[in-house]
């Protein structure tokens, strides 16, 4: 038997959902498929370069070898590899161990080709991997461009090894340079393990020459989810960073469109940029820093809007404890539309300048280097705002009020509901 309680939740609950789907607002519908004139994407390409050299022995990665953590890491990586990339592996220092240096530095190969990936035949072949010779990085980097060479796909060299070139004077900054400039837009990232600072800055030198990153790795956790990560990106690539230098202060600071940007970053100091925002708009920022350096554990990045004037309008903020080499955060900031009749005619209304200001609260031990600063990436977009200040993101919750709304008022209508049939229900009782 149904019975009256039983009857008023299921009035409440109806009502809930009726209420819902009324009050939030309806999806877009899907986009339309693909037609017959769109052409088929490239699949993106990217090769691993592993050092195989003698160094890798060390064991002082979570109590073992650095080969041994590199082979760990692979093995995830290949696990989660998109079905889209198309991958390669090539070694360094694996196959040579004598004293001749001309021989040492011609120690590399492809053990895997670019192509469809057999993860088994991978994981095999990295399995038989031993450290071995010298560290030839610069003819390993000419090699691997030549592996992927060829088409307009997305490229990508993700280079790791725990020391520097022995193989001078192919120097492979210069090597990573001239890659640069055959303009085939391939990106290499470079991951040191247990870098020294000579290392350290080679590999940011290599990185930077093509628009790529620099991560120094310390366990097997922070190795295999960075390389996961590259390789994602390759199978999603993002726009490739502008260079943008910040200023000391907001009035010398340059204008930037929407875009992405990079930038340096000296521990413990400020960097300013502009950005135009027209009545209407609404900027969307984000910025992330990098640890690229031995840094003290508790730090933090700070994000700020703020007028011409020093007004503060809106901030962002995230804090690391030595965990992560990277520390990201963001903010929102809608400008509301000029009210009804001011600027008539047709005079363009003028943008506000905003100033974004980037801080960090890094601190490093004495023998850490300051400078060159740490890379900073800004991304920044700009793009019109809600439609009216009703629908303003506020406490960053968005058009998530409809929402709100929508359960403040059925619960409202609900207790009405529910009153109602209590003091029926009550009435009813008193009449038997």
């Amino acid at each position: 038997m149904i019975t009256r309680k039983r009857l008023a939740t299921g009035a409440c609950g109806a009502l809930l959902a009726a209420l819902a789907v009324g009050l939030l607002p309806t999806s877009a519908a899907a986009d339309d498929g693909p037609t017959a004139t769109d052409s088929p994407k490239e699949s993106p390409k990217v090769e691993l370069v592993l050092d195989v050299s003698g160094s890798m022995r060390a064991r002082d990665i979570d109590g073992q070898s650095r080969m041994s953590a590199a082979k760990q890491a692979f093995n995830e990586v290949l696990d989660a590899v998109p079905e889209e990339v198309r991958l390669g592996i090539r070694t360094l220092g694996a196959d040579y161990p004598g004293q001749d240096r001309q021989r040492g530095c011609k120690d590399t190969r492809q053990l895997y080709p670019v192509g469809p990936l057999d993860r088994t035949e991978a994981k095999t072949a990295v399995a038989t991997l031993a450290p071995t010779g010298w560290t030839p990085i610069g003819p390993a980097l000419l090699g691997a461009a030549e592996d992927l060479k060829g088409g307009e796909a997305t490229k990508r060299i993700v280079l790791i090894t725990d020391g520097e070139d022995t193989c001078a004077p192919l120097d492979p900054c210069v090597v990573a340079r001239d890659i640069a400039a055959k303009g085939i837009h391939l990106v290499i990232d470079t991951l040191g393990l247990v870098p020294d600072a000579k290392t350290r800055r080679q590999l940011m030198c290599i990185a930077e020459a093509t628009g790529g990153t620099y991560t120094s790795v310390h366990r097997t956790e922070e190795l295999s989810g960075r390389v996961r990560q590259l390789v994602d990106r390759a199978a999603d690539p993002v726009v490739t960073p502008i260079a943008a230098q910040g200023a000391e202060r907001c009035a010398d600071a340059p204008t930037l469109k929407p875009g992405l940007y990079t930038d340096r970053q000296v521990i413990g100091r400020h960097r300013w940029y502009r950005v135009d925002v027209l009545p209407g708009q609404e900027l969307r920022a984000s910025v992330s820093v990098s640890a690229d350096r031995a840094v003290n554990d508790d730090y933090g990045v700070l994000l700020r809007a703020v007028t011409v004037h020093g007004r503060e309008i809106v901030r962002g903020s995230e804090a690391g404890d030595g965990r992560t080499d990277v520390v990201s955060t963001g903010l929102r900031y809608p400008k509301a539309e000029l009210d009804e009749g001011f600027g008539d005619g047709d005079a363009k209304p003028a943008a506000e300048v905003v100033c974004l200001q980037v801080s960090n609260s890094f601190s490093a031990p004495p023998s850490v280097k300051t400078t060159p600063g740490m890379p900073v990436e800004l991304a920044i977009d700009v793009v019109d705002g809600p439609a009216s200040s009703s629908d303003v993101a506020s406490f960053g919750l968005g058009r998530g009020w409809w929402l709100l709304g929508a359960l403040a008022l059925a619960g409202f209508l609900g207790g009405l509901l529910w009153g109602w049939l209590s003091r029926w229900r009550v009435a009813v009782w008193r009449t038997h």
